[in-house]
């Protein structure tokens, strides 16, 4: 008579090459501390440390938009080259101190806020 059920049959594994395996790179860990190895893997990176605000971080962010700025009013709203750059000057001069002082205030808000955390 006849089989009437079907033998399991196994997953196969391997390339059409015929190569195979031995040490597959997914599917469940073999050991915790394989496991362990995994989840150190995809961890993420520690978050950069908050530092203070420089004046060097500051002119440079200004020195980037007075930049832009310029361009923009001579590129795209045509006006003259020479009152650009002054215009220009006059944004680095009021960016700089401006966006230090900004970058202070917020840096000093974060850091109060991170006494409290670890006090409480």
């Amino acid at each position: 008579m006849a089989q009437t059920r079907k033998k399991r049959q196994r997953k196969r594994r391997g390339t059409q090459g015929g190569r195979v395996d031995n040490n597959p790179r997914s599917g469940r860990p073999r050991s915790r501390e394989e496991a362990k190895a995994r989840a150190r893997q995809r961890r993420k990176p520690a978050p950069q440390q908050d530092l203070p605000p420089t004046w060097r971080s500051s002119l440079v962010r200004g020195l980037f938009a007075a930049v832009i700025f310029a361009a923009l009013l001579i590129v795209l709203f045509k006006k003259p080259l020479g009152g650009s750059l002054a215009f220009g000057g006059f944004m680095l001069a009021f960016y700089v101190p401006a966006g230090y002082y900004i970058d202070m205030a917020m840096w000093r808000r974060r850091e109060r806020a991170r006494i409290r955390a670890r006090g409480e």
